[in-house]
């Protein structure tokens, strides 16, 4: 099975790359290569298919766009580097949980690669360092095609989610990755990590059995 074929975006609105995740998912053929799309967005919140108003918890002048992934409201902001797969599952024979542990176990390594520990916590899909999360995960699936994906704050401005439950949990702590990294140089070391992270779910795409 090939790697995907991995997309760099940069910086681009939310939207429109939701809408044209939409459309790829839609017209792929069975021959059709998967793909993951590296980017960042501008400020916005995601709110998931079961996603309830009253974990907004107050309007700072960030738009929300309801989307078809699970979960609930999130944040993407820039220095948040966001990778989508766009995967055929059934072809790689890949179960929806077994992608999930892939993206989870992705970016633990990643973050490994930099000294940081980084788990999981059962019943609170993400990875975390301690108990503040430090990325976030939510995918659709249609017909065995995977998309949607996974974010990984890297050097951003946290207050955002001061305004929501993030991915719905009151009070949750969230992080990011230069908070523990001392010698962290800013600069293009965000397109850095998002480069290293889809490699390394291109690495987990390959496991078998997980």
């Amino acid at each position: 099975m090939s790697a995907p074929v991995l997309h760099e975006l940069g910086r681009v609105d939310y939207a429109p790359t939701f809408a044209a995740m939409q459309e790829f998912t839609a017209t792929r053929g069975a021959d059709t290569p998967d793909e993951l799309w590296l980017c960042e967005h501008p400020p916005v919140f995601t709110q998931g298919l079961s996603g309830k108003p009253e974990h907004l918890l107050r309007d700072i002048g960030v738009p929300v766009v309801q989307i078809d992934r699970g979960g609930q409201i999130t944040y993407h902001g820039p220095g948040q580097v966001v990778v989508y797969l766009l995967l055929d599952l059934r072809r790689r024979e890949i179960t929806v949980r077994g992608l999930v542990n892939r993206i989870e176990q992705a970016v633990i390594d990643l973050l490994a690669s930099y000294g940081v520990t980084a788990q999981r916590l059962t019943g609170a899909p993400g990875v975390y360092v301690g108990n503040a999360k430090i990325a976030a995960l939510g995918l659709r699936i249609k017909h065995g095609c995977s998309y949607h994906g996974v974010s990984l704050n890297v050097d951003m401005d946290l207050s955002p989610y001061d305004a929501i439950n993030p991915c719905g949990y009151e009070g949750m702590a969230v992080t990011q990755l230069r908070a523990y990294l001392p010698q962290w140089r800013g600069g293009d070391e965000t397109a850095i990590v998002g480069k290293a992270l889809a490699a390394q779910l291109a690495r987990q795409l390959e496991e078998k059995n997980i």
